[in-house]
């Protein structure tokens, strides 16, 4: 994986990071749902307007839009909005490495290398490690509606890769499109009318800058770099970057919101950092051990 490559991947894992604590901001103003579909609105226009569709299949551009946007965002805003902290919900959110890894395995014949596997399991060490102390802190409820948005997120990743060497940006775009009246439909099913409404015309500055940071450089430009990097690279060598994103969760948590890092988990975070250099670096150390 060439280093321009790398930097990549390493810049969206800290913008994912701190996109945690933006929709703890905005969720305590505005329904999660609403944040969400508001999200995927300013993602879509104007840049639909100028950006053309992918040549690509319909079925990828709508499961993309469903996968990423209705089942991975509608659930992680609701269970933040529930009480999932930010840190706790960054960490989380990372078992999509492991879904994708397994996805691709079983649905695309990727096999992960000896190096990936080990390294995999170090970072899995490190994931359990933060989470152990925080998992009394939140209620199973949302803990669990943020696994299944790490599932969900992890076949988006499969559906991405299938659609090929395509523009992505026009990918992540036109995907976009899907989200943003389901999301509010649902709002409306589950918050009401009048809620969804007053949240609309209450919109401050706050929230507006909540959800541009969410739809232009959290979805626009990390999503759509994402998708290119797995469109050119093994998902086994892509996703384990993500495992950076709760560095940067935890990191940004406790600088703007006040959640405490405590010892264990900066030791977590450190083997996370190593269990990634393994995936990055092992096949080349293992293959000089070979030859020595």
């Amino acid at each position: 994986m060439p280093l321009t490559h790398i930097l990549l991947a390493i810049l969206v894992a800290f913008i994912w990071g701190l996109s945690f604590v933006v929709i703890k901001v905005g969720v305590a103003a505005t329904p999660p749902l609403v944040l969400a579909a508001l999200r995927f609105v300013f993602a879509v226009f104007p840049a639909i307007l100028f950006v053309p569709r992918p040549k690509t299949r319909w079925r990828f551009l709508i499961g993309y839009g469903f996968f990423l946007g209705i089942a991975q965002f509608g659930l992680l805003f609701a269970a933040i909005s529930l009480g999932m902290p930010a840190s706790l919900a960054s960490l989380v959110m990372q078992a999509q490495v492991f879904f994708t890894i397994l996805f691709a395995a079983v649905l695309m014949g990727e096999r992960p290398g000896p190096h990936q596997i080990v390294g995999g399991l170090v970072a899995c060490l490190g994931l359990i490690l933060i989470a152990w102390p925080r998992l009394a802190g939140s209620g199973a409820v949302p803990f669990l509606m943020t696994v299944v948005a790490a599932a969900a997120w992890g076949i988006a990743n499969i559906i991405s890769k299938r659609a090929g060497r395509i523009d992505m940006l026009g990918f992540v775009v036109w995907s976009s499109l899907m989200a943003p009246i389901p999301l509010l439909g649902l709002s409306l099913w589950i918050d009401g009318p009048d809620r969804v409404a007053a949240s609309l015309m209450d919109l401050d500055a706050g929230t507006l800058g909540a959800v541009a940071y969410l739809a232009y450089p959290t979805t626009i430009f990390a999503f759509a770099i994402w998708a290119w990097l797995l469109s050119r690279h093994p998902a086994a060598t892509v996703t384990p970057f993500a495992l950076l994103v709760p560095v940067a969760g935890i990191l940004g948590s406790a600088f703007f919101l006040g959640e405490v890092m405590m010892p264990i988990e900066a030791i977590g975070g450190a083997i996370i950092v190593l269990g990634l250099a393994i995936n990055i670096f092992g096949l080349r150390i293992f293959g000089r051990a070979r030859t020595a």
